[in-house]
């Protein structure tokens, strides 16, 4: 399922996620024109700036190693390894982050998703503590921006563009639906790629961990709606 827009509008323009998405993009062409290859300069990046969860030390280490070790766990989820990896990071931001951007406001929403990428990230170091293998890209940043849009826009509805075998169509799927869809299918291959963690390309748990992190963060930072008061 790709989702193509959906049924909310915000009512702000949405500064931060514009900005987010338009960093992603440059940094991707520098990735794309730094070595004398593009596949030589995206792998050049990843090694420096992604995360390798067996350089990573645990967070309870954090007060004597200090903070650098950890940056690759913020830098990473600026990289990416492929125009498609980028493309599909970027769509999924663009249709839900600009309403959840609006309800949180543009301080907090970049706050949010800093952290929810920051968490995803980490729970792939803990899920692959002995990987040496380079992880980039926004999923996790992105995977906290649905879980937020889970809580706080359940009966929004998606325009999205489905694949049934050689069929194709085009249909309104209720928001948690999709989410819910999505959540399930990150934790099954999550499960499945336990077993092989320095084979699989895809870090599950960054998707499941920043989902959690994101709708957590929604209940937190979320501005509360004020009940009226009776006199």
């Amino acid at each position: 399922m790709i989702p193509l827009r959906d049924t909310i509008r915000s009512r702000r323009f949405p500064w931060i996620t514009v900005l987010i998405i338009a960093l992603n993009v440059y940094v991707f062409y520098v990735e794309w024109t730094t070595g004398p290859t593009p596949e030589a300069g995206i792998g050049l990046l990843a090694e420096r700036f992604g995360v390798v969860p067996a350089r990573i030390p645990p967070l309870a280490l954090l007060p004597q190693v200090g903070l650098e070790p950890y940056l690759p766990l913020v830098t990473a989820m600026f990289l990416h390894g492929s125009l498609v990896h980028l493309l599909g990071n970027m769509l999924f931001l663009w249709v839900f982050g600009d309403n959840v951007e609006d309800r949180l406001g543009r301080g907090r929403y970049l706050l949010f998703y800093l952290l929810a990428g920051f968490l995803g990230n980490y729970a792939h170091v803990a899920a692959n503590p002995g990987s040496t293998i380079p992880t980039i890209g926004a999923s996790g940043a992105v995977a906290g921006v649905l879980g937020a849009y889970f809580l706080a826009f359940p009966r929004s509805r998606i325009v999205t563009l489905i694949f049934l075998f050689i069929f194709i169509t085009v249909a309104e799927v209720p928001a948690w639906v999709f989410l819910l869809v999505w959540f399930g299918l990150q934790v099954l291959n999550g499960l499945a790629a336990l077993g092989a963690p320095n084979v699989t390309l895809v870090a599950w748990w960054a998707h499941v961990a920043g989902f959690v992190a994101g709708a957590a963060g929604w209940l937190l930072l979320a501005p509360r709606r004020r009940e009226p008061r009776w006199l």
